[in-house]
C-alpha cells in the first residue's frame, strides 16, 4: 500500500506535471514554426510584389526565420520552466562579441543593401568603382564580382565600393568621344579641319545628334590641337574610338598634314 501511494505521489507530482509542460512546449514550437512559415511567405511575397532584388529579398527572409525561430525555442523552453532571463542575456553578448568582430562583414553588409535597394549599376554595367574597372558579373550581399577587359574575375568588398565614388559607363545610351589631334603650324587648318569633320560624317556609328564637334582647342608649343568629340552609342565606344584615331592618322599622312612629336632643337655656335 505505501508503495502504491509513492507511485501515486510521484506520477501526480512530477510525472503529470512535466508531461504536460512538455505537451505545451511541443505545442509551442510546431505551432509557432508553422505561424512563421505562414508570415514567412506573406513577408517574400510583400518583397516581391515591391520589386526588391531576390538576393536581398532571400537573405532578408532568412535572417527574419532565424530571429522567429529564435524565438520560438525560447517560448518553448519558458514551458518547460527553464529560466530563459539568463538565455537572452548570454544571447546578447555573445551577439554583441560577434557584431565587434564582424565589424568589417557588417559594413560590406550594410554597403550591399543600399547597392542592391539604390541600384547604382546592374548586372553587364562596365562601371569603375572600388578601385576597380570592369564589368559587374555578381552583386553579393558582402562583395561584387566585376570582370576586367583582360578577363580577370576581381571580387570587390561592398563597402570599398558604396564608400567612394561609382563611374557606370553604361548608365546612359550614348557617350561622348573626346580626342585631341595635332597638327603642324605651317599646316593648313581648314584642310584639316575638313579632313575631320568628313571621316565623320562617313562613319555610320557616329551620331548625327548631339551634332559632333570639331575645333580649335588651343595653340600649343609645337602643335594646333583639334578638339574632336563625336557621340555613339556606349556600345560602340571603344570601336568608334580606335578606327577613328587610325582613319584620322592615315588621312593625314595622304594628305601631307604633320603630326607634330614633342622634340628639342639644339643649337651649337661655333667659336671663332
Amino acid at each position: 500500500m505505501p508503495e502504491f501511494m509513492d507511485l501515486e505521489k510521484l506520477v501526480s507530482t512530477f510525472v503529470i506535471p512535466w508531461g504536460i509542460n512538455i505537451l505545451l512546449a511541443l505545442a509551442t514550437f510546431f505551432v509557432g514554426r508553422w505561424v512563421a512559415n505562414i508570415l514567412l511567405k506573406v513577408v517574400k511575397k510583400l518583397l516581391a510584389k515591391s520589386k526588391m532584388d531576390v538576393i536581398l529579398i532571400n537573405f532578408v527572409t532568412s535572417i527574419l526565420h532565424a530571429v522567429l525561430l529564435l524565438f520560438i525555442v525560447i517560448a518553448a523552453m519558458d514551458q518547460l520552466g527553464v529560466d530563459t532571463t539568463s538565455l537572452i542575456a548570454l544571447l546578447g553578448a555573445a551577439g554583441l562579441a560577434v557584431g565587434l568582430a564582424m565589424q568589417n562583414s557588417l559594413q560590406n553588409f550594410a554597403a550591399g543593401v543600399m547597392l542592391i535597394i539604390f541600384r547604382p549599376f546592374k548586372t553587364g554595367d562596365f562601371v569603375e568603382a572600388g578601385g576597380t574597372a570592369g564589368v559587374v558579373e555578381t552583386i553579393s550581399i558582402f562583395s561584387t564580382i566585376m570582370r576586367t577587359g583582360d578577363n580577370r574575375e576581381v571580387i570587390v568588398p561592398n563597402g570599398s565600393i558604396y564608400n567612394g565614388t561609382i563611374t557606370n559607363y553604361s548608365a546612359r545610351a550614348t557617350r561622348r568621344i573626346d580626342m585631341v589631334f595635332g597638327i603642324g603650324y605651317q599646316d593648313d587648318i581648314r584642310k584639316a579641319k575638313q579632313l575631320l569633320s568628313d571621316i565623320l560624317s562617313a562613319d555610320e556609328r557616329v551620331l548625327k545628334e548631339p551634332e559632333p564637334l570639331v575645333a580649335v582647342g588651343e595653340l600649343a608649343d609645337s602643335s594646333v590641337n583639334f578638339n574632336v568629340r563625336p557621340w555613339v552609342k556606349s556600345a560602340d565606344y571603344w570601336n568608334v574610338k580606335f578606327d577613328l584615331t587610325e582613319q584620322i592618322k592615315l588621312a593625314f599622312d595622304d594628305n601631307g598634314i604633320s603630326i607634330p612629336y614633342q622634340q628639342m632643337d639644339v643649337h651649337l655656335d661655333k667659336a671663332d
